[in-house]
């Protein structure tokens, strides 16, 4: 009877463990496998967090096991019994002293990271970023190369060791764009342009997806994203260009359709169309550090005047500029 007791305690100490292991084989900790510049800091904090805490959360664990075996009722116990202590000045010091140094150590760290991984800081390369326009639709995700004229669905290729500007919105309910090895997620909201900078250190194939829940096929809304050579990126522009039909009005029309998509590929898109999406429900809502599109070297967001889309509304105001210094390193909570 005792064993059997025994045997229970065991397995319900023990199952943690095995179900923590059991999903880590379910799937790989594609987090803790950083493939650019960002995902790498940004698992190196969630390490150093991590390690910091369990100077804290070990201990504990192991001496509340320690106490409640050594302290259990049980006959012939020689453990001291001591009713009228209360007060240990040293093991005050300790078990106060350490916690306040380590959350005092996280908050350093967390600020220093926060600031240093804000997602549109831009990043120091001596390449010139690429700018992707990205929009969340239902149940799909459209990505327009403005420097390049193209426009794909669902397929998002880059030049490897080449930042990577990312402008973000959504024609949809709000969701979030997150390429996990390459760093963190990002809002997609409508009638705001996130700014997200990333880069893929190596070449290979890596899962990007949307990590909202945005109605019955949310679960569909994943990509591949491509990391290839310059040379091998320019090529499949012209691919393209050279093969794939235009994106139209009503093309895009009929894609913000709620319904799942294969991938697709256009050789050209609407003029300003990213610009007129953010700008269709009102005047744009500058989001995380949105700079002017002109700074870049293409069409800027269009003010709203009430004006049908496919119509450039006459005037307007510039939008604000990104105050952001040249970093030395790049990311955020955000990223």
């Amino acid at each position: 009877m005792k064993g059997s007791q025994a045997f229970k305690r065991l397995a319900a100490a023990l199952m943690p463990f095995v179900l923590l292991v059991a999903a880590g084989c379910t799937k790989s900790m594609v987090v803790l496998d950083p493939k650019g510049p960002i995902a790498e800091q940004q698992r190196d904090l969630m390490t150093v967090s991590l390690v910091l805490c369990g100077i804290v959360v070990v201990p504990v664990l192991i001496l509340t096991a320690i106490i409640v075996w050594r302290y259990r009722d049980r006959e012939g116990r020689k453990a001291a019994y001591t009713p009228r202590w209360e007060h240990s000045t040293r093991l005050e010091a300790i078990w106060w002293g350490i916690p306040i140094a380590i959350i005092l150590t996280l908050a350093i760290i967390t600020v220093k990271g926060t600031y240093k991984l804000e997602p549109s800081r831009p990043l120091e390369s001596p390449h010139k970023p690429l700018t992707v326009q990205v929009t969340s639709l239902n149940w799909k995700w459209l990505f327009q190369y403005p420097e390049q004229g193209i426009a794909t669905v669902n397929e998002l290729k880059i030049p490897q060791g080449v930042p990577v500007r990312f402008e973000i919105t959504a024609d949809s309910p709000m969701n979030s764009f997150w390429i996990p090895q390459l760093g963190g997620q990002m809002y997609a909201m409508s009638g705001m342009a996130m700014t997200l900078y990333l880069q893929a250190d190596e070449i290979g194939t890596y899962w990007g997806s949307g990590a909202n829940f945005t109605g019955t096929h949310f679960a569909d809304m994943y990509f591949d994203v491509e990391s290839m050579s310059g040379d091998a990126f320019d090529r499949w522009v012209a691919g393209i260009k050279e093969r794939s039909p235009a994106l139209t009005d009503d093309g895009y029309k009929r894609l913000v359709e709620p319904s799942k998509s294969p991938v697709q590929t256009f050789s050209s898109f609407p003029d300003k169309l990213f610009e007129r999406t953010v700008t269709q429900y009102g005047a744009s809502h500058g989001g995380h550090g949105q700079a002017a599109a002109e700074e870049h070297g293409h069409g800027k967001p269009a003010p709203s005047t009430g004006s049908p889309p496919g119509e450039a509304p006459a005037g307007g105001r510039k939008p604000a500029e990104s105050h952001h210094s040249q970093p030395d390193g790049h990311a955020s909570t955000g990223h």
